[in-house]
């Protein structure tokens, strides 16, 4: 199967100050990332690669691909410390409204499952994992997210996973699609510094938790199921249970129908 390498020449120079390296190949690229925003690193930079070895996700699961069968994409934030703090939560589901938003305007039936996964048609599509790194110079937004290209249906790690040309039955251009989506996740950054109320109302258009039955499992080893029935100002999803309304800032949400998918 054929995989062509990212075009470097096509990522020179994009609007919104992105400053695009490709690595051949790296066990992560958030821990690449993570260490030059530790230096001292300026905003904007990317880090991406054609084969990613060691990737992690949310609750330290492992992530790998085959070599240019994904999008593999870490990019360095510096928000502005002016941004109250009770905001930064809202960095992945913001992630993931420029993913899918992108997706959708390619023809794709994206959606997005809470708190940072992105689906089609009920299957994972891509993984997003934001890290917080203090620095020198103040806090850092380290923007992670794994988008699965070209992965052939024996290739998917799980059954409940999918990707671009699984859906389309079309070759995916990488390059293409890689620049469509700095440019949304730049846009997307704009709104989360500028108008939160905004940037929460294109997730809530585009979640497809709200008004599922969900099983919330939660670090600490507490279940709760009900209806999910908003996504609150900081983020969090709202459960109604029979004991009530909880509210989940952090844990696994499996959807009754998609029973299995994490």
């Amino acid at each position: 199967m054929r995989r062509p390498s990212l075009d470097r020449s096509r990522l020179d120079a994009l609007p919104g100050g992105w400053r695009v390296e490709i690595l051949d190949q790296t066990p992560t690229t958030n821990g690449v990332l993570a260490e030059r925003a530790r230096a001292g690193e300026e905003p904007g930079l990317v880090i991406t690669t054609e084969h990613q070895t060691a990737g992690r996700g949310r609750l330290d699961r492992g992530w790998t691909t085959p070599a240019r069968s994904a999008l593999t994409v870490s990019a360095l934030l510096r928000p502005s410390p002016s941004i109250p703090v009770e905001r930064w939560p809202w960095l992945p589901l913001m992630t993931g409204v420029a993913v899918a938003s992108v997706l959708r305007t390619k023809g794709y039936a994206a959606g997005l499952k809470w708190p940072n996964d992105v689906l089609i048609e009920g299957h994972k599509v891509c993984g997003i994992l934001i890290e917080r790194i203090e620095t020198t110079e103040g806090a850092a937004a380290v923007i992670g997210f794994g988008l699965n290209t070209s992965l052939t249906r024996e290739e998917l790690p799980v059954e409940t996973a999918t990707s671009l040309e699984l859906e389309s039955g079309a070759p995916v251009d990488r390059t293409e699609m890689l620049v469509a989506l700095l440019e949304e996740l730049g846009a997307a950054y704009e709104i989360w510094g500028s108008d939160p109320d905004d940037l929460a109302r294109r997730y809530r258009e585009l979640s497809v938790t709200i008004g599922e039955q969900v099983r919330a499992e939660l670090p600490g080893g507490e279940v709760w199921e009900g209806v999910a029935t908003e996504i609150d100002d900081f983020g969090r999803l709202v459960i109604a249970t029979d004991a009530g309304p909880r509210v989940v800032g952090a844990g696994d949400v499996i959807h009754a129908r998609l029973r299995g998918q994490a």
